[in-house]
């Protein structure tokens, strides 16, 4: 699509080529086309209204957090821009969306597509920004495409009886996630953003509006079926046999006889859309995931080879007598792992993918009365989902409640990964997807020392949802997935309240210790080299230095207001150290001002008659006695604030780097503490720390300010770094089932090269 509209070129000519292209529209499909916007039009202008808050919002945050007074005003910036182009976001969007909509049936023409003349101010072969703009968009489509498949294929059989052309394809689909893409690129150019908030705005995209995609998807097709477009459209797979050399032959004698029936004809499976004549539009995997596929059994081959070189015990091809053993077919294998997934799980039920893969072969050779064995592909197919879920136990605790999800896992997955080995090589799989939800909610969201029961509950739900449904079609993992992302994605936001709230509560307490040092620097000052009375110093500590620290909070050193009562200490000072009368008024402002720290009445009129020296009758020891343990008794400012630390001692270069590092940090920083000796460690979130006092805030992945072991200043960090007691988790190590594959990949990958690195040696 053309970005005439975001551009502003020629806005005329293009509003009467759109204006052209729906006149040519015949009524009817024209009155769908309408009742397709009309459909989406309020669910995408309240999603989109989400988005641009949500970004507003994040935009404010890191505004909040910004320690570069530049930085800060560029992100305050990028808020003036929002506020000001937000109302023109969503109708370029929906006008963007009419257009491709209203063009189904007018051929794209070169001055339309045709992009503005590039200004060659450097000689680069590419445009960084814009191919990274791109890639995000394009991973994003991809991904919902992947999630909205099926709909999305029908979908493109309608639209094209509609444009009286060929099927659309989910990248030329009007209304497909590629499309979405680029019209939200179009109405982000108005925004006016820089590329690091375009990046956001699209994630922003991905989490908050895409979700809700696929349900549309599904609503344009319902609304298409019932208007009689294609009605009772149907997607049917099927699977195809496995090859043996009978049916092969088979194949061979069907493909020369004149008789044989065509490609697709009955006894040929295939997938197809209920449409005969129908070409099979179902992709069974990209070339690179086949490349893919390929070298991981080739991997699995030499790892075996590697096995059988060592001496150790292979399995057996042959049964008793040297009888070759029958591999069982797939359909045998699903039908034996069905049958295995519905059972209700007792103590004795397999535990491990080897001991599925034994119990299935015993539980064949009981029907069949001989050994039987796995094909090839099959038996790679079981050691690459064992391989997985040994590196997937290796970061999970021992005794996590979602282990024992993981394990009723097994079976369902097994009978995916048979029917798919895409599930292996493609990250966004549905089952891979839920695969990872269940995992890392065990190892993330639930600690050692709690639990969760409603996320317990929620985990026990998706698994069984899965466990009870699964029958062929991975949709049922994308549909326990949502379910459960639901719920997660919901913590995700509590957690960031609570962090949020944990860390205005530590500035507050950091901003009132320094105001409070401040207050005490003042005394000190005006009180220089001279000696006071003690009780009177002791008025001073107490009650005036919490009156000073309030002013400092209210109004700020620089407010007229502090140095006003800067000026009525000095005074104080003066008339007890030189003997000066007390300026007229004097006592009557140090009343006013203790009434604002909770002093109130005679005691307030006491304290005022101390501090200015007034001559009072009934100024005796007993009463200056009552008066003090009334101030002892009293509740200070910021009395229940965290006490204030003991003077670090000097620091070693090693401990001076490292403290130095902490210090330029960013918050949001993930830092891991050893627990024990055995080298257990916790990870901790570094929300907020203060430059001045080093004070340190650490959070769970909950939000919740930690009181455990972890160390409160960066001091303290700094020290467990340099000795090897914490360390600094430097960027996000991605998914957890991903990171686990990639494991698995480097595991055989090693033991391979070692295998060769020995060959080569001897």
């Amino acid at each position: 699509m053309s970005n005439r509209h975001a551009s502003g070129t020629d806005p005329h000519g293009a509003s009467m080529r759109d204006k052209a292209a729906r006149d040519a529209l015949p009524p009817r499909v024209r009155q769908l086309l309408d009742q397709v916007l009309a459909l989406l039009t309020p669910e995408l202008n309240r999603e989109l209204e989400r988005v641009l808050v949500a970004l507003e919002q994040d935009v404010y945050g890191q505004a909040e957090l910004a320690r570069n007074p530049a930085l800060q005003s560029g992100y305050m910036d990028t808020l003036r821009k929002l506020r000001l182009h937000r109302d023109r976001f969503a109708p370029t969007f929906l006008g963007g969306l009419e257009t491709l909509l209203m063009g189904i049936r007018s051929p794209a023409r070169p001055d339309d597509d045709a992009l503005d003349t590039p200004v060659y101010d450097s000689l680069r072969l590419v445009d960084h920004n814009e191919i990274s703009e791109e890639a995000v968009l394009s991973t994003i489509a991809l991904r919902h495409e992947s999630r909205a498949g099926l709909p999305l294929l029908l979908l493109g059989q309608r639209f094209g009886v509609l444009a009286g052309a060929p099927a659309f394809d989910a990248a030329s689909l009007p209304v497909g996630p590629q499309a979405f893409g680029r019209l939200l690129a179009e109405a982000g150019a108005v925004l006016e953003l820089n590329l690091e908030t375009r990046l956001q705005l699209y994630q922003l995209y991905d989490r908050q509006l895409m979700p809700g995609y696929a349900p549309w998807v599904e609503a344009i097709n319902a609304l298409l079926d019932s208007a009689n477009v294609l009605p009772e459209l149907t997607f049917v797979p099927l699977r195809r046999r496995r090859a043996t050399p009978d049916s092969d032959a088979a194949q061979d004698r069907r493909s020369t006889s004149p008789d044989a029936p065509a490609e697709g004809a009955a006894g040929q499976p295939r997938n197809y859309t209920a449409w005969p004549g129908e070409a099979d539009r179902s992709a069974h995997g990209s070339a690179e995931e086949a490349e893919m596929l390929a070298l991981l059994r080739e991997l699995l081959a030499q790892r075996r080879a590697a096995t059988d070189s060592t001496g150790e015990a292979a399995p057996p091809s042959t049964g008793t007598a040297g009888r070759p053993r029958t591999a069982l077919a797939s359909a045998e294998i699903d039908a034996a792992l069905g049958a295995l997934q519905t059972r209700a799980p007792t103590p004795q039920s397999p535990r491990s993918v080897p001991d599925i893969r034994q119990a299935l072969l015993a539980q064949s050779r009981l029907q069949r009365g001989h050994a039987t064995t796995l094909s090839g592909e099959d038996n790679d197919t079981f050691e690459l989902l064992n391989l997985l879920y040994t590196a997937i136990g290796s970061e999970l605790r021992k005794g996590a409640p979602s282990n024992d999800l993981l394990d009723r896992l097994q079976v369902p997955l097994l009978r995916v990964a048979l029917q798919d080995r895409g599930f292996f090589v493609r990250e966004e799989h549905p089952a891979r997807q839920l695969l990872n939800a269940v995992a890392e909610a065990g190892a993330v969201w639930i600690a050692d020392d709690e639990t969760d029961p409603q996320l317990n509950s929620k985990l026990q739900h998706a698994v069984d949802h899965v466990v009870t449904h699964y029958d062929g079609d991975a949709t049922v993992f994308d549909s326990a997935n949502q379910k459960l992302q639901q719920h997660l994605q919901a913590m995700a936001r509590k957690a960031e309240v609570s962090e949020r709230r944990h860390v205005d509560a530590a500035r507050g307490r950091d901003k009132l210790d320094l105001a409070k040092a401040r207050a005490n620097e003042a005394i000190d000052q005006a009180v220089g080299g001279g000696t006071l009375p003690k009780f009177l110093r002791t008025l001073l500590d107490q009650a005036w230095t919490d009156v000073l620290t309030l002013v400092l909070l209210r109004h700020g050193e620089d407010s007229g207001e502090w140095r006003l009562h800067a000026t009525a200490t000095a005074q104080i000072v003066a008339t007890h150290l030189l003997g000066e009368p007390a300026p007229d008024g004097l006592a009557a402002r140090i009343e006013s001002a203790l009434g604002l720290v909770g002093y109130h009445g005679e005691e307030a009129v006491a304290i005022a008659r101390q501090l200015t020296g007034v001559p009072d009758d009934n100024d005796d020891p007993a009463s200056r006695t009552e008066l003090a343990i009334k101030l002892k008794a009293r509740t200070r400012l910021g009395a229940d604030a965290e006490p204030k630390p003991a003077e670090p001692e000097p620091r070693t270069p090693r401990e001076q780097e490292c403290y130095e590092l902490l210090r330029a940090l960013p918050f949001g920083t993930w830092i891991e503490f050893s627990t024990n000796q055995q080298g257990d460690m916790v990870r901790r979130r570094l929300a907020w720390f203060s430059p001045t006092t080093g004070r340190a805030l650490f959070v769970n992945q909950r939000g919740q300010r930690v009181d455990d072991n972890v160390a409160h200043d960066l001091d303290q960090v700094a020290r467990l770094l340099a000795i090897g007691q914490a360390r600094v988790v430097s960027a996000d190590r991605g998914r957890l089932v991903d990171r686990a594959w990639q494991a698995s990949l480097s595991a055989l990958r090693g033991l391979t090269g070692r295998d060769r690195k020995q060959e080569e040696s001897a």
